[in-house]
Parts: C-alpha cells; sequence; structure tokens
C-alpha cells in the first residue's frame, strides 16, 4: 500500500514559490498570483486560470468535491500544512485553500471588443478593496468590461480578488496607465464618456435617454475624486442627487448607481 504524501510545509521550494506572489514585483516576474478561498477558486477553475492549487487537511473535508474536479481536471495539488497555509494566506483566518492563477488583466483592445455596451472605469484608485468592489458591480451590472486607468491598484492584490467576490473571473479586467488611451478607445468604439462630478451639469435623474447607448462611467479616486481637467475631457459630467442630508457618497456607492443607472436603460432599449 503506497504511503500518502506528506503535507507540504512553509518551507517547501513550491510553497516558498507561490508566497512571494503576495508582492506585486514578483506577480509580475511570474505572471501569476494567488486567489484564497473556495469561492474564488471555483470561478478560477471555471475561467481555466488555475495552475496549481493548494489545500490543508480541513479545507479539504469541508470542500472535497472542489478539490477533487481540481485534481480530475489535471490540476497539480498540494496538501499543505496550516503554516504553510498561512504563510499563502491573505487573510487573518487562512481557509486553507488557495490556487495559483495565471494572471487575468488583458490589454485595452481586447477588454473594449469591438462594440461595448457599458464599461467602468474607475481612475488612479489605489484602495484594493474599492477596486474589488468596482469590479463586482460592474459584473452585477453586465457591464462588457472594467478598465482600471491611470496609476491604479494592482486586481490581482489579495484584497481585490476577495473583494470581487469571484467576478474578477467573470469579465475583462483591463489596466491601462494611459489615460488618454483609454478615451480615445473609447471613442474610436462611439461610446459615450461619462465623468461623476459633484457640479455636473446634468442631473442623473434626467440623464436617461444619453444613458441608453453605449457608455463607459469614469470614477475619480477615494481621496480626490476626478481630476477636473479629466471631467472636462468627458462628453458629458453627471451629479448624483442627494435628496437628504448626507454630504457625499462613497466610491463604490456612486459606481453602483451610475452603472445601475445605465444598465436598466439599456435593458430598456433591448
Amino acid at each position: 500500500m503506497t504511503r500518502p504524501a506528506d503535507p507540504l510545509t512553509e518551507r517547501t521550494p513550491r510553497v516558498v514559490s507561490a508566497a512571494k506572489l503576495s508582492r506585486a514585483a514578483e506577480r509580475r516576474k511570474q505572471r501569476r498570483f494567488l486567489a484564497e478561498g473556495a469561492n474564488a477558486v471555483a470561478e478560477a477553475l471555471a475561467a481555466g486560470v488555475v495552475r496549481e492549487l493548494f489545500y490543508t487537511d480541513t479545507a479539504a473535508t469541508r470542500t472535497h468535491e472542489l478539490v477533487g474536479s481540481a485534481i480530475g481536471a489535471g490540476v497539480p495539488a498540494a496538501q499543505i500544512t496550516d503554516r504553510a497555509a498561512k504563510s499563502l494566506a491573505d487573510t487573518v483566518t487562512p481557509p486553507g485553500l488557495v490556487a495559483v492563477c495565471d494572471l487575468v488583466d488583458v490589454p485595452l483592445a481586447q477588454g473594449l471588443g469591438d462594440v461595448p455596451r457599458l464599461v467602468a472605469v474607475p481612475v488612479a484608485v489605489g484602495e484594493p478593496g474599492n477596486a474589488g468592489t468596482i469590479i463586482r458591480i460592474a459584473d452585477a451590472m453586465g457591464a462588457d468590461a472594467v478598465v482600471l486607468a491611470g496609476e491604479s491598484v494592482d486586481p490581482h492584490n489579495g484584497k481585490c480578488v476577495r473583494s470581487t467576490a469571484g467576478s474578477l473571473f467573470h469579465l475583462p479586467v483591463v489596466r491601462e496607465r494611459d489615460i488618454d488611451g483609454v478615451l480615445a478607445a473609447l471613442r474610436e468604439r462611439q461610446v459615450r464618456v461619462v465623468a461623476t462630478a459633484a457640479d455636473g451639469e446634468v442631473d442623473l435623474d434626467d440623464a436617461d435617454d444619453l444613458l441608453a447607448g453605449p457608455t463607459a462611467w469614469l470614477f475619480g479616486n477615494e481621496a480626490h475624486g476626478l481630476d477636473p481637467a479629466l471631467a472636462a475631457a468627458a462628453d458629458v459630467r453627471v451629479r448624483i442627487p442627494i435628496h437628504g442630508r448626507a454630504e457625499s457618497l462613497n466610491l463604490a456607492t456612486a459606481a453602483a448607481i451610475c452603472l445601475h443607472a445605465s444598465a436598466r436603460m439599456q435593458r430598456r432599449g433591448t
């Protein structure tokens, strides 16, 4: 009878190499990143981007069908110790299930395709949780792509991946530092560029007609919003009406309201 292999430890070269993916520079070097937890791993497997799977004994018991499907699909998989799981984790309580995945971001032209209907363009977003939440919202609203423009956070950051709740693997995600290039690519595809601005000339409640066609929403960063010059370069600036006493809306909430407004009008027109 063959003796089961001992679990890999935090010192095993395969685990050490994977643990390095917590650093952005190493992700760029290896062209891979980590996805933690059953939800992210399941979506990554469905997308065909998993190259290696690590699991603890506890996680294998809890998610035996998922681990079994990965092994059945030919994904190299290995049991690891709890200490090894902690070395791979980006969370306080490691889930014990971690996949090494190919990077999923795509070039701008590929992400936009030929005729995108709805695109979310967060600009210079530095908080990974916000970036991930916007990707999740865009997925929920049926957007064609998310373009992280300017000096934005890496969507493969552990917190960002978790915040997408699997949506990172559902729609094209682009990283493009050249904001002017993003605007030019959208206009080449006849997409109206709409900026969110507190002093926008159009109220969102009155924007139904302009949102019925192909639309790309520009969202500013958490601290300063959109650069005024960039907002002025948009085709139209839209303000979100606040009917109560709140001073403002956070980035993710504003994105959800705007993308829902566009999705509602676009569905009505089909």
